[in-house]
């Protein structure tokens, strides 16, 4: 071969190369720049993303234990729909659990428990189930997700009939729905069963620092009389590169040991107490796995405060 048609060659593998490399989403590259903005504003709790408008839910559109033989046929039916389809994803690299650490403080709690779990992407609920898999609780107990109103009334999809019947809890603006839906959390956490929160209240995609907490969590656990357990997802670039044109990222799970009420406190004290510490918890994970201080691009949230 000449080496005219070799340089030939060579500039049109290169440009194959080139054109395999996807480029980077601009819808992505936007919710990027809307994080940065929330964070130098301070709104932490705002999401950088639009849900699906909220639909109201009404009483009779949910059964939130999971009582009626219909809601259980479908739950069976949704679980193996999302094994299969997490399973998938692992097997293609576009969700990668690179380790698990202290899975035994999940195991050594006896009763019920509130988890609480740092909101960077959807796959992170995926992680979270895929972990529960893993302990010595599967099985046995069941594990509950809180989501928003319009995530069960409205998302279309896969994803839509996943939210309405993989043992998930939607929030809602019918104030006869959040009775039944307090009273839901109540009877499952006193039973002994799971319910995962996302305290930070808000999803910003692969955002790596942990956000200020809010109550909620934190006051299911100190009515209920169970301990919250801090989870912790930490990320890094894959070397794979995503359809989005970004780093798929690798996922190490943290969970911490359980952080329970301090009974001798008022409700209100015990409350602060757990969120802050669960904050802390989180802020050490993040300081030692990525090397670097935890810093915020706005002065106000040096010391995050939680829900007033």
């Amino acid at each position: 071969m000449s080496g005219r048609k070799v340089r030939k060659r060579i500039g049109a593998l290169r440009d194959r190369g080139r054109a395999a490399v996807p480029e980077k989403d601009p819808g992505r590259l936007a919710v990027l720049q809307t994080i940065e903005r929330l964070e130098r504003e301070g709104r932490f709790d705002e999401d950088a993303e639009q849900d699906p408008p909220t639909i109201p839910l009404e009483p009779d559109q949910i059964d939130y234990l999971r009582q009626k033989p219909a809601s259980r046929l479908k739950a069976q039916a949704a679980y193996q729909i999302a094994e299969a389809f997490v399973d998938r994803l692992i097997r293609e690299r576009k969700l990668v659990i690179k380790g698990v650490k202290g899975l035994e403080n999940w195991n050594n709690i006896a009763g019920g428990a509130v988890l609480t779990c740092n909101h960077f992407n959807p796959f992170d609920c995926f992680t979270v189930e895929k972990v529960f898999r893993q302990s010595a609780h599967y099985r046995k107990k069941k594990l509950f997700k809180v989501i928003r109103e319009g995530n069960y009334t409205n998302f279309p999809g896969l994803y839509g009939f996943l939210f309405r019947n993989c043992d998930t809890l939607p929030l809602s603006q019918n104030k006869k729905t959040m009775y039944n839906f307090l009273k839901a959390v109540d009877t499952i956490l006193q039973r002994g069963d799971f319910i995962l929160i996302y305290a930070e209240q808000s999803l910003w995609w692969n955002y790596r620092k942990p956000k200020p907490l809010k109550n909620g969590a934190f006051k299911f656990a100190v009515k209920n009389g169970v301990p919250v357990l801090p989870i912790f997802i930490a990320m890094e670039d894959s070397d794979r590169i995503g359809e989005d044109g970004f780093p798929i990222q690798e996922y190490t799970v943290f969970i911490e040991k359980p952080i329970y009420p301090e009974k001798e406190l008022s409700e209100r004290a015990q409350v602060d107490a757990m969120r802050d510490k669960n904050y802390e918890v989180w802020k050490r994970i993040y300081e030692d796995f990525y090397g670097i201080p935890l810093v915020y691009t706005t002065a106000a949230c040096e010391e995050p405060a939680g829900e007033q």
